[in-house]
């Protein structure tokens, strides 16, 4: 089963790019995050008459919104409004005779890295704090965990640690908690364990670059991460960095896990 998780920034806008990548890539499973549109305009009939016919989203308009789009059939789901506050950032689906899969947007945080000067960047502490009581006291048995995370955890998640230690998603707070999160939520970060520690990976390019590629200047924002019990049937591991370069890109690329 391959299951992928991609922050569209706009589904309807880039719904064409969305199927493109399904049949391309021959992806059972799609999890998309800032999809931008409320329920009743999501593409459900251009993904099905595609072939992926099974899915489970919440959204609101012109912001945040979370989907998995499946051509397996999709049992129960369910949410959770995390940090006490009501926004479309998680969705979990059960996949018949498959995962279940939590798909997460957590929120980017802001400018300044200071819970009291910039309230956004306290939400999101809390946010991943609150991740994390749960998978504590819920830990996690054949399920998957992917979405934009919007914290790169480790030094070869970015172009230069050394310059973003004080820039909103690379912080030693947000990584810290990020490395709690993983450790004690009873995950395994299924990209790392097959690229190993030492290699730079990237899945988001800033659109002020002119030239993305050539500046490099990306980070790892995007994650699939996977329960003890999962770890050994992982088979493929795929970072889709061409869908930078497609027109009208997402500033995110896909990532792929096979199991």
């Amino acid at each position: 089963m391959k299951i992928a998780t991609w922050n569209i920034n706009s589904v309807r806008l880039r719904i064409d790019l969305v199927i493109k990548f399904l049949k391309e890539s021959d992806i059972d499973v799609l999890c998309l995050q800032e999809t931008k549109t409320e329920d009743k305009f999501f593409p459900a009939m251009a993904l099905a008459e595609a072939g992926w016919s099974h899915h489970a989203f919440r959204g609101e308009k012109s912001y945040n919104g979370v989907a998995i789009v499946s051509r397996v059939p999709i049992g129960q789901t369910h949410h959770k409004n995390w940090a006490e506050k009501i926004d479309c950032r998680h969705i979990c689906a059960q996949i018949e005779s498959g995962p279940s899969i939590h798909n997460f947007y957590v929120p980017a945080g802001g400018d300044v890295p200071d819970r009291e000067e910039n309230p956004k960047f306290g939400h999101k502490l809390d946010f991943i704090s609150d991740m994390t009581c749960h998978f504590i006291n819920q830990k996690p048995h054949n399920e998957i965990l992917v979405g934009d995370l919007n914290i790169a955890p480790l030094a070869e998640d970015v172009w230069s640690s050394k310059h973003l230690l004080n820039v909103v998603s690379h912080t030693p707070v947000e990584t810290e908690a990020l490395k709690r999160l993983i450790s004690d939520g009873g995950w395994v970060d299924a990209v790392r364990e097959h690229f190993g520690a030492d290699e730079k990976l990237y899945s988001w390019w800033s659109y002020r670059a002119r030239d993305w590629a050539a500046s490099n200047r990306g980070r790892r924002l995007d994650h699939i991460w996977i329960s003890h019990d999962l770890a050994p049937s992982v088979k493929v591991v795929d970072i889709k960095a061409d869908y930078r370069d497609a027109e009208k890109p997402s500033d995110h690329v896909p990532v792929i896990v096979e199991l």
